[in-house]
């Protein structure tokens, strides 16, 4: 990319970057170690004036296999935190940032709530998920014939096997966000906004 002096870097994250949950604490790590990487990548960039965009995508929890191959030790199946998102969703909004990058997309409203409040009020959340961070994060809510536990993890290495993009939790998975189709027709709303109120106006204006 240096050579060309262009292109876009997409880091992946999640909300985990901003606020660590029980039970996920090396993942949390990771994904916040990410995140410091990829501000001290960004400001190298700037200051040789490079061409190359750095933008990092904070993810809501997503329906992938990873919960069918991380290491559990709770009783029941392991499950991303509700509401749960698709890939497709992620991916679509991955090919639109790195065609218009963005310095950071919050993809969600359960990444967006969970960021502005570890900002807001941080104790309370570490009060809340230490209530309910261990129900929300196992299910018995599976698929028809799905195992319950699986007996292989992934921890010290890998599993041989294509297991694709999608997890078991199909069936309770979004396809679409609210927050993602605001924040892309945001300039039309606006405009169609503004219009209405000139229109208003204009009529108010009449009558008197």
């Amino acid at each position: 990319m240096r050579p060309r002096n262009r292109g876009t870097i997409l880091q992946i994250g999640s909300a985990l970057a901003y606020r660590s949950i029980p039970l996920q604490s090396a993942d949390c790590a990771s994904k916040a170690a990410i995140r410091a990487f990829t501000d001290s990548l960004r400001s190298e960039l700037f200051h040789e004036g490079s061409g190359i965009r750095v933008s990092m995508l904070q993810l809501p929890a997503v329906n992938t296999p990873q919960f069918e191959v991380v290491r559990n030790r709770p009783s029941g199946h392991p499950q991303p935190v509700p509401p749960i998102d698709q890939p497709e969703l992620i991916a679509e909004v991955a090919v639109r940032t790195a065609l218009r990058p963005r310095r950071e997309v919050w993809i969600g409203w359960s990444t967006t709530l969970a960021i502005v409040g570890q900002r807001m009020a941080p104790g309370l959340l570490d009060r809340y998920l230490a209530r309910h961070a261990w129900n929300s994060q196992q299910t018995e809510d599976l698929p028809p014939g799905h195992p319950s536990r699986h007996d292989r993890d992934n921890v010290d290495t890998p599993i041989p096997g294509d297991r694709g993009a999608h997890g078991p939790f199909d069936f309770r998975s979004r396809q679409t966000s609210t927050q993602v189709w605001l924040r892309r027709h945001l300039g039309q709303l606006l405009f169609a906004t503004a219009g209405a109120s000139l229109v208003a106006a204009a009529q108010r204006r009449k009558r008197t």
